[in-house]
């Protein structure tokens, strides 16, 4: 398999379907026009400046169409593609830059100033700017549209893309992904999914991160895909007007969708499925999901390391509004169709299926990465005899649901007690007035560490400290509940939706001796 030809098999059945609708830019492009530039665009990039098989080509940009062409150009001649978190801050893109060691980079002008910085730093050969005047475009004006010549074959065991992980528990490491890989975590996602050929599917992630795997695998089925930078209003607009039929959302922008004020005069009837990701959905925004959105939802648990490994199906989640395993809404469901995970302890021994005996998920699956791209070390700590170690933390119950108790690293150590973030961040959200919140350990010298809470409040709604320390208290122990609480308008987050609970923590842990 070669991700790179999804364009090419699309275009010999419906060359004139859309496969594109790029709505920041305006343009929409048919699979035809895609496989066409596509087969430039690789020849350019091989013929004109010479890459090689194994070579990386960086990408710095907003969601657009280029994006998803270099893809899928540079997968099919055995290139690399490094996508870059515009996010980042210049010295870390330089830090990644410089480890991957692109032999072009494509950025798009709205980062020209940002491109310009790491080109002072960096000796890279080749910079191709977006647009019309750009030297992307003369690339591909200039080249042939024959299909590109390869040595030998590319698919299966070459590597596609190197994803940067968001940094959630540090310096982010590049999990290195191959067509095996990618193709693998498409395949559990047609199965949960349950892709249809006339779905249109909406991109809300940002295509330097997981999620464009997602959007791949529908164009892999003939479907278009739409592109959007996310914004609650715009999604509901593009949703009415292209027909969508599927996306993947955070709780926190369904939650904005349903706050806008005329939400119930949007036209919705084309969505069959939501899947949502980053961690569980409180119930209350469960129900409140399927009463507004007229479509079944799911829910995906996945790794940059991992592409997408549990799912909580659509079924299940009815069930458990319905009275039937409530419980499970807490989860992130069972393994995917192509993946074994486990729950082991220390002695990497299966820990019993009563929901209550925690350990560390591992996964074994095709769709895991092969390594840390040049870091022996930290590859030889996460896969071992080919199981992933994900550092999540969790029970499981008896029909194989797992339930993430934490992150090892988040896990919080007060008076000797063993506090799971993920349980006091469940009670908090039992205040009506909570969006999102997070919860972490901070230094105390009573007790090693005191639970803090930071929380974002709904729109037009208020809360005090003590209101939500005492709604908190009301589902746990004393010595789990928040000693102190912080409001804020929004939390860091990694691509992937995660909270960045660290980036929350390490001040207060620079003022002291430990460690963070």
């Amino acid at each position: 398999m070669n991700i790179g030809h999804i364009p090419a098999k699309a275009a010999r059945f419906a060359p004139d379907r859309p496969a594109l609708i790029d709505v920041p830019n305006n343009r929409r492009m048919s699979f035809g026009e895609l496989d066409f530039r596509v087969r430039k665009l690789a020849n350019g990039l091989t013929r004109e400046l010479g890459l090689k098989r194994g070579d990386r080509v960086a990408m710095l940009s907003r969601n657009c169409i280029e994006f998803m062409e270099l893809y899928y150009a540079a997968a099919r001649v055995g290139l690399i593609v490094q996508p870059l978190n515009w996010r980042l801050s210049a010295g870390e893109m330089a830090r990644i830059v410089e480890d991957a060691e692109p032999g072009a980079l494509v950025f798009s002008q709205e980062f020209k100033e940002v491109a310009d910085t790491l080109r002072d730093e960096l000796d890279l050969p080749h910079w191709l700017s977006l647009g019309d005047d750009g030297r992307y475009e003369a690339l591909i004006a200039a080249a042939s549209d024959e299909e590109p010549a390869v040595d030998k074959p590319v698919g299966d065991d070459d590597p596609m893309m190197i994803l940067y992980t968001g940094g959630t528990t540090g310096r982010s490491k590049g999990a290195l992904h191959t067509h095996r890989s990618v193709f693998a975590g498409m395949i559990n996602q047609t199965v949960a999914e349950r892709v249809q050929r006339d779905d249109v599917y909406m991109l809300t992630g940002q295509m330097f991160h997981i999620p464009v795997v997602l959007a791949m695998n529908y164009m892999a089925h003939g479907c278009p895909v739409v592109l959007i930078n996310f914004e609650a209003r715009l999604a509901l607009e593009v949703i009415e007007r292209e027909r969508v039929s599927a996306f993947l959302g955070v709780t926190t922008m369904l939650n904005w969708m349903m706050a806008v004020d005329d939400f119930a005069d949007f036209d919705l009837s084309s969505l069959r499925n939501i899947q949502y990701g980053g961690g569980p959905m409180p119930r209350k925004v469960v129900e409140a999901a399927l009463e507004a959105f007229p479509c079944t939802i799911i829910q995906g648990y996945g790794q940059t390391e991992g592409m997408t490994m549990s799912f909580l199906a659509q079924e299940d989640h009815l069930a458990a509004v319905n009275g039937t395993h409530p419980e499970r809404l807490a989860s992130c469901g069972r393994e995917s169709f192509m993946t074994t995970l486990r729950v082991i302890d220390a002695n990497g021994n299966d820990v019993p299926r009563d929901n209550s005996t925690p350990g560390e998920i591992i996964v074994q699956s095709e769709g895991n990465m092969v390594e840390y791209w040049r870091q022996p070390d930290q590859t030889a700590e996460t896969l071992k005899d080919g199981w992933l170690y994900t550092g999540d933390i969790a029970t499981w119950d008896e029909e194989g649901y797992i339930f993430i108790v934490d992150r090892a690293k988040d896990m919080i150590i007060s008076g000797g007690e063993n506090i799971f973030s993920t349980q006091v961040e469940a009670a908090i959200h039992q205040h009506p007035a909570v969006l999102e919140s997070a919860v972490f350990g901070v230094p105390d010298d009573q007790w090693g560490e005191a639970v803090k809470a930071v929380v974002v409040l709904k729109p037009g709604m208020q809360a005090t400290e003590q209101e939500i320390i005492q709604a908190a208290s009301q589902h746990l122990a004393s010595y789990q509940k928040p000693r102190s609480v912080d409001f804020v308008d929004s939390l860091p987050k990694a691509p992937t939706g995660k909270i960045l609970k660290r980036d929350l923590r390490e001040p207060y842990w620079q003022k002291s001796d430990k460690n963070v």
